[in-house]
């Protein structure tokens, strides 16, 4: 590779091609936003897109909510660097999706109307379930946000040539306007539109590159493979050389400290899925529950095909581009894909990546804070305050504007906190939303759905058990002190060896899920408990107000 090339990559590319791409791409997602805003004159259409979207189109825009900027930059760049070991993070988040589809996605469906919260507090008192399932809602959420903007400014530094933290913080400032504008004109029908067409340009994106580089090796897997290898044995970087990228242990492995935290890791990503409010938001968007099937099985069909891209895309990058080079381009693991793209196209497709990386966290954020605000404006305004002051019902109209103002309240408060946040460690802070909602979700939505001895007791213990649990063993974890690549690397406070609590968080919530049933003399309704099993397996009645 010529010393010009060289240099041109490691500023990767033109940053005009980068931004006129990806302005064309905000022009033409806000004309399809204005137009599917038409129809928001309702809570059902503001926060399901009034139900209009068939099992396909679903699928797609789960898959588009799902493939964040993580995934297509994080896990790339982890396959370049670590091999083998990088690929487990697509074998966890795929899997997860098994777990989304036969435990939750139809009875969801059936259960409630607009959010998780719906369920939980179906047959349990509404009042502090309510509460406890929007907290942890705004918690999961807001830990996603921050990384997606964090990631942003990270992202934004790799691919415009964008230096110093003024310049950084001005484009997080953007997307959050621009993801703020998104949600209040469009409502979910407009999210929802910006996220198919985001997941279509992702996929066609990878599976072009794929295709790409498997043509440069002859359409021999081995070959590249083989090349990834020879390259990581040229490497020059310390450590990097030393590491076997066809086999397991490059990253975890060395310890049994290591490999419990991959363990750990492994169950937060797994379970997590299942429990991320944006995620179960979705399946109220189709008109049935076997729509909301046929999205799952689409999803997963998609995302798995996504993630079998990833694995060439790695290999590719550390065949054509090397680990050394990768590591040492601003954004380091996160630059692979993007030195890739150069590699093989030059300008232009490196422009349309980047544009397509920008879409994705655009349209990831703004999932987000549609499920966060819906959650904020039916959950605790309309079922809590409102009736704790003994006003009249919330009507929807009212909801619809409570959720608006909230939409950008949080646009706000993720703007700050990802310009406090930029820099920090984004997988860090994905892996946290993951394990919170595998920790304070999950054992919930389980026991709600299949349990009937389950009563509000245990749902408070398990939601706000596995909270606090794994927030307090994520800030006394090596994640967020104690090392280099810590959040807060000058500090030590480091008294729990993972850096994932998921291993003792999400198995801690189950159990106190079980013991907060058992010790309350609550046994429920057993009316409602019969109609609760009726509607989950049937969906008759989905659409009434619930109980007490």
């Amino acid at each position: 590779m010529s010393t010009t090339v060289l240099a041109e990559a490691a500023r990767i590319g033109n940053p005009v091609v980068n931004i006129s791409i990806f302005v064309a791409f905000v022009l033409i997602t806000l004309f399809i936003v204005i137009r599917a805003g038409r129809t928001n004159t309702n809570a059902t259409e503001f926060f399901t897109g009034g139900r209009a979207f068939s099992g396909p189109q679903n699928g797609i825009a789960i898959a588009g909510d799902y493939l964040s900027a993580a995934s297509f930059l994080g896990i790339a760049g982890a396959i370049a660097v670590y091999g083998y070991d990088g690929f487990l993070y697509s074998i966890g988040f795929l899997v997860a999706w098994l777990v989304a589809l036969l435990l939750v996605a139809e009875l969801l469906r059936n259960t409630g109307k607009f959010t998780m919260a719906d369920v939980l507090s179906f047959r349990l008192k509404q009042r502090p379930v309510r509460v406890a399932a929007a907290t942890s809602t705004l918690t999961v959420s807001l830990f996603y946000l921050l990384a997606q903007m964090a990631g942003a400014g990270g992202l934004v530094a790799l691919l415009l040539d964008v230096h110093g933290r003024t310049a950084q913080s001005f484009v997080i400032a953007v997307v959050g306007v621009l993801m703020i504008v998104y949600v209040l004109v469009g409502g979910m029908k407009g999210t929802t539109w910006v996220q198919i067409i985001k997941a279509v340009l992702l996929i066609a994106g990878a599976a072009i590159m794929t295709a790409m580089v498997l043509v440069k090796f002859g359409l021999n897997f081995s070959d590249i493979l083989g090349s990834a290898q020879q390259m990581v044995h040229e490497a020059t970087t310390k450590g990097v050389a030393s590491r076997d990228v066809l086999a397991p242990g490059a990253q975890y492995g060395a310890n049994t400290t290591s490999k419990i935290n991959l363990l750990s890791l492994g169950l937060a990503l797994v379970l997590g899925t299942a429990g991320l409010p944006h995620v179960l938001m979705r399946f109220y968007t189709v008109p049935t529950a076997k729509e909301a099937r046929r999205s799952v099985v689409w999803a997963i069909g998609l995302i798995g095909a996504f993630y079998l891209f990833t694995l060439a895309l790695g290999y590719g990058a550390a065949a054509m581009v090397g680990p050394d080079k990768i590591l040492a381009a601003p954004g380091g693991q996160n630059s692979a894909a993007p030195l890739l793209a150069f590699q093989l196209g030059g300008v232009v497709l490196l422009g349309i990546i980047s544009a397509v990386a920008f879409a994705t966290i655009l349209a990831v954020v703004a999932g987000l804070t549609i499920t966060a605000s819906a959650s904020f404006a039916h959950d605790v305004y309309a079922s809590v305050l409102r009736r704790a002051h003994g006003k009249a019902p919330a009507t929807e109209e009212e909801q619809v504007r409570v959720s608006r103002i909230t939409a950008v309240v949080l646009g706000v408060a993720a703007i700050g906190l990802g310009i406090l946040a930029n820099g920090q460690n984004v997988a860090f802070l994905v892996a946290l939303a993951f394990a919170v909602a595998a920790s304070a979700n999950l054992p919930t939505i389980v026991y709600s759905l299949y349990w009937k001895r389950f009563n509000t007791c245990g749902a408070l213990w398990s939601m706000y058990g596995g909270l606090i649990s794994c927030l307090v063993l994520i800030v006394f974890s090596p994640a967020v002190s104690g090392n280099k690549a810590a959040m807060i690397p000058g500090a030590s406070f480091d008294w729990f060896p993972l850096a994932n609590p998921g291993i003792v968080s999400i198995p801690l919530a189950f159990v106190l899920g079980i013991v907060g049933t058992l010790t309350s003399k609550d046994a429920g309704d057993p009316e409602i408990n019969a109609e609760m099993e009726v509607r989950s397996l049937t969906g008759v009645g989905a659409e009434k107000a619930t109980h007490h």
